[in-house]
């Protein structure tokens, strides 16, 4: 029969200790120290309590604990000396049956594992949804990590340990995630369309307009009316819209409310990804508020306004050099002159609109009246490392960093690799070379700025032949306006002097410009009291990628809400990924906002 946390917050030391002796591996101080912290108001505070003993515990012990647990598919599993808890996980990841040569590799790999660190690798086999990962994903999770330095290993095993506790603790607990598992699900079926070329390799790719783009649409659209949207459609540039209606009767002169608490809250973010990204980036961010409409139309509760929910149709800026168009064109910031760009094939976005049924002359109408909205809010996973490093389930945005982006050619001369003397050569990709070496020195310089050569191409080139054209884009991003300019400014100058001094010339294009964008202080403060109220700790950070929140805050408040990555928080890479659990924790704080705004003004 599970325990309650009300059971646990009153029970003897003694008791609650040995209740919680089997989360951590042959080690119950760690649990018994974090009960002196109670009582508890969530095991999500339980967990971080127990994070906080073994951080500060510090090396040894931790050590000490690793070398606790026993080796995947190793002895003790065949000798059944395993724990219970130990059996139970191993056997759902399959482990308690591999064939011959799986269990000969595994042994293998726990072999140079132990010989290159010095304790045994860590795997929380039952994975991000608690289901348990297949074999063949375990086994290449540990080929990958037998490559990983021993400090950065160290810390990831206790990452595992953790995430390992937490499933233990749910299970002692009966308690499922069940938002979040539906919030996985639902991005797990729309990660099965990609694009041609990817899909055949298992690979995501979703590029703008394309017949998985199409199908994406499709399925998001579905998935807004099964879970009760009153009013779903695709606007002209293919965004997908769905709208929860208030509760009838509602208006703003109704006692207690004020005019704005009537008013539409706008949330969502995108649904295309890089080549070969993710399944999170952008699409989280539809899938945690949809969880909150099914949630709220199970219950049959509605709310004092309206909540709509834009998936955005373009963010990324892969097919055309158009970035944030489908949050642009909400903004009123969506340019004309696109339609007349061309991707890699020819094909003109007026064409490819034309193609997916949509009607550019209703792109105009789709800007929206500040006024009818009372703001923006955005869900994202956090596509860097700080939350995971911290083993922090949630954190507040203070603000999106400024950006500016470009796409650029350098063009020289293409001339014999064994005839053009060195003193001669008017090379256009060691042009480029060189500014990337700038790039990262003069980004370092700030401390926290950045800047990324992430494409770069030499177009017909040839083993034998000096490069003639180099293409290649530069993205430079800084926390505010004036740091970004300064280091644009710089870059810009640089690139100007290496080619002059090279003899070769230079052609940029400005693709994107987007200002910092700070969060509202009364809507950060909301997520904040959001997610104090589940008990998790409380963590601000700016955020150095780009967002569809980034283009709604010209025209709104807007505030935005991270979400722990795993895989050291790794973005726009197939190893993107969360967990059920801090998926739930998301979906619950949106719906403490969505709560904190229907509660009427004092």
């Amino acid at each position: 029969m599970a325990i309650t946390l009300s059971q646990l917050n009153q029970a003897t030391l003694e008791d609650a200790t040995q209740w919680l002796a089997g989360l951590y591996e042959h080690s119950p101080w760690i649990p018994e120290a974090a009960l002196a912290q109670r009582p508890f108001t969530s095991l999500a505070q339980l967990k971080h309590a127990m994070v906080r003993v073994l951080a500060a515990a510090g090396v040894e012990p931790q050590l000490a604990l690793i070398r606790a647990h026993p080796e995947l598919a190793g002895k003790a599993m065949v000798d059944k000396s395993l724990t219970t808890e130990s059996t139970n996980e191993q056997s759902k990841a399959g482990l308690t049956h591999c064939t011959p040569q799986e269990f000969e590799t595994i042994q293998q790999l726990n072999r140079d594992y132990n010989a290159r660190f010095g304790f045994p690798f860590i795997l929380a086999v039952r994975g991000p949804r608690g289901t348990g990962l297949g074999k063949a994903e375990i086994i290449a999770t540990f080929t990958r990590r037998l490559q990983g330095h021993p400090d950065f290993e160290r810390q990831e095993c206790i990452r595992n340990i953790h995430r390992i506790a937490e499933i233990r603790l749910n299970d002692l607990f009966g308690v499922t995630p069940e938002r979040g598992n539906r919030v996985w699900d639902w991005q797990e079926a729309l990660a099965q369309h990609s694009d041609p070329g990817y899909a055949e390799q298992g690979q995501l790719t979703v590029t703008y307009l394309t017949d998985a783009h199409r199908a994406c649409a499709a399925q998001i659209s579905a998935d807004m009316r099964a879970a009760g949207c009153d009013n779903v459609h695709t606007d002209a540039v293919g965004n997908v819209v769905g709208r929860y209606q208030k509760k009838s009767g509602i208006g703003s002169s109704d006692e207690g409310y004020s005019p704005v608490s009537h008013k539409t809250l706008l949330t969502g973010s995108h649904y295309d990804t890089v080549r070969n990204g993710g399944k999170y980036d952008g699409r989280l961010g539809i899938y945690v508020p949809l969880a909150c409409v099914q949630a709220l139309a199970s219950a049959g509760k509605r709310l004092p306004f309206d909540l709509e929910i834009v998936a955005f149709a373009e963010e990324e800026g892969q097919r055309y050099k158009a970035t944030f168009l489908g949050s642009g064109a909400l903004t009123g910031d969506f340019d004309p002159a696109w339609l007349e760009q061309v991707d890699a094939d020819g094909i003109s976005m007026r064409a490819a609109m034309q193609h997916a049924g949509l009607c550019v002359d209703d792109i105009p109408s789709l800007k929206r009246n500040a006024d009818d909205y009372q703001g923006f809010v955005e869900v994202h996973i956090e596509q860097g490392p700080v939350l995971n490093e911290l083993d922090i389930p949630l954190g507040i945005v203070t603000s999106i960093n400024a950006g500016v982006r470009y796409q650029c050619e350098v063009t020289g001369m293409a001339s014999h690799a064994g005839t053009t003397p060195m003193d001669r050569r008017r090379d256009a990709a060691a042009a480029v070379a060189e500014l990337m070496l700038f790039v990262e020195r003069r980004a370092a310089a700030d401390g926290d700025s950045v800047g990324t050569v992430g494409m770069l191409q030499v177009p017909n080139g040839s083993i034998n032949v000096v490069p003639g054209r180099c293409q290649f884009s530069l993205d430079l991003r800084a926390p505010n306006n004036g740091q970004r300019d300064q280091l644009a400014v710089d870059v810009l100058a640089e690139l100007t002097a290496i080619c002059s001094r090279r003899g070769v010339h230079h052609r940029v294009t400005e693709t994107m410009r987007a200002s910092a964008a700070p969060s509202a202080p009364v809507w950060r403060a909301r997520w904040e009291a959001a997610v104090q109220a589940l008990g998790v700790p409380l963590h601000r950070m700016p955020s150095g990628a780009g967002h569809d929140a980034m283009k709604l805050h010209e025209i709104m408040p807007q505030a935005m809400l991270f979400v722990r990555g795993l895989n050291s928080g790794i973005s726009h890479n197939p190893l993107e990924s969360s967990t059920s659990d801090d998926m739930q924790l998301a979906v619950d704080a949106f719906l403490h906002l969505l709560d904190q705004l229907s509660l009427p003004t004092s």
